[in-house]
């Protein structure tokens, strides 16, 4: 959905905090004077948490940062405090503020962090038709106020903290509760905060994602590989890696990148020498770890044919679907369900102003056309899609539109007058 390129005013660059930068807490007195003066505070509270994604095997947070009317800004570091969950009697009312929330989610809960109401902002910005959703970006949309930004990707698990990234940890829960005032206004002007709603809920209430199965073979590059010998050995590496990664806690790639595993598996090496001699092995590293690589390697070479993996995935799922670009040969008639939902749905998603992506995941689009409803009824229809997830907001706008694109859609039967005859010409 297209934004308009006309430009607005200049925002005004906001560089540091209003309130001043705080120090992080790091003891257990400077945490419960922080419980207390929240809790003694009201309204909304804003949250974010920093990782140290791309540096760190695990997705722990290395920074809390909360901000509410009347208590100002606190910045925690659970290195020091592991165990925040005091927090929640004194923001157990409260609606917190994310932006992007499903990222952080997971990581507050591990520190003892759960809301029980949730705006995010990011996910308001979808519903309300923005392409461009990023914190800066809609600050500059709504209030008409650019940030000072540029260390989204450093190494919060770093120690201790430089004062300019404490600058930028504040400043993304500065204005994050002004933010929320103008999206519930535009929210309310469109029509949409019951959508917002039930999206919101929807997030609280969705269960941890379950492990990926045969994680290794998202290995970059892996599908230059055609021999089961070769994806035994990207396996093998993967894995081992793996453990290496989580025992020294750091970022896989940082411990071999998947270009390294990959040209190990297309080179072959028969020795430990001939490893060292391919250049992505060449570093000092690599060179001390090279005996674990190469074990890992001859363990792969060393499994019988039973014990290779498949050229492709097996999936467990008696619902699962072939790669889409298959459809049309699998299942013409599922290919044909697709194309027509997906037109209502793009449709709609423009009628409504929203992105078509909120309107209905992908995934769900594909499941309720990859298996025909039966009977094809309004009621049906709305059956399905709730048993995929779909909210109700959803169902509303687009039940009775997908039932029509559905029997549009449906193979016509042959007419028993019919059976048996030549087809005329």
């Amino acid at each position: 959905m297209a934004e308009s390129d006309s430009p607005g005013p200049v925002a005004d660059l906001l560089t540091r905090p209003r309130d001043g930068v705080p120090e992080p807490l790091t003891t257990r007195a400077e945490l419960a004077a922080a419980v207390a003066a929240l809790d003694q505070a009201d309204g909304p509270v804003a949250v974010d948490a920093e990782r140290a994604s791309g540096y760190r095997y695990s997705q722990r947070a290395y920074l809390v940062q909360l901000r509410r009317a009347g208590a100002g800004t606190f910045l925690i570091d659970p290195i020091a405090l592991p165990d925040l969950s005091e927090l929640n009697d004194a923001l157990a009312d409260s609606e917190w503020i994310l932006h992007a929330a499903n990222q952080d989610l997971p990581c507050l809960a591990e520190l003892g962090l759960r809301p029980s109401r949730l705006f995010d902002t990011e996910l308001v910005g979808r519903l309300l038709g923005s392409e461009r959703v990023a914190l800066s970006t809609m600050l500059e949309q709504y209030l008409n106020i650019s940030l000072e930004k540029g260390h989204s990707a450093a190494d919060w698990s770093t120690r201790p903290l430089p004062h300019d990234w404490l600058v930028y940890a504040a400043l993304d829960v500065e204005l994050l509760i002004e933010l929320r005032e103008v999206l519930l206004a535009e929210l309310d002007r469109t029509g949409k905060r019951d959508w917002a709603e039930q999206e919101c809920q929807a997030i609280l209430q969705q269960p941890p994602s379950p492990p990926r199965a045969e994680p290794w073979r998202r290995t970059s590059g892996i599908h230059g590989l055609r021999n089961r010998r070769q994806l035994a050995m990207v396996r093998s590496l993967w894995t081992a890696r793996d453990r290496l990664a989580e025992r020294r806690d750091v970022a896989p790639g940082r411990v071999l990148p998947d270009s390294a595993i990959v040209a190990a598996v297309k080179a072959g090496p028969r020795t430990e020498r001939d490893l060292l001699g391919l250049e992505v092995f060449s570093g000092a590293r690599q060179r001390r770890q090279s005996g674990y690589w190469f074990q890992a390697l001859a363990e792969a070479r060393e499994l019988g044919e039973a014990d290779l993996p498949t050229l492709a995935q097996q999936s467990t799922d008696p619902d699962a679907m072939p790669s889409q670009s298959r459809w049309r040969d699998r299942d013409p008639d599922a290919a044909a369900r697709l194309a027509a939902c997906r037109e209502v749905v793009t449709e709609v998603a423009e009628r409504e102003q929203v992105l078509a992506q909120n309107l209905l995941a992908g995934e769900t689009v594909r499941r309720l056309a990859w298996r025909s409803v039966s009977p094809l009824t309004a009621a049906a229809v709305r059956s399905r899609l709730d048993e995929l997830g779909a909210r109700p907001w959803q169902i509303e706008l687009l039940a009775d539109r997908l039932v029509s694109a559905l029997a549009a859609t449906a193979p016509v039967a042959a007419s028993p007058d019919s059976a048996g005859q030549p087809p005329t010409t």
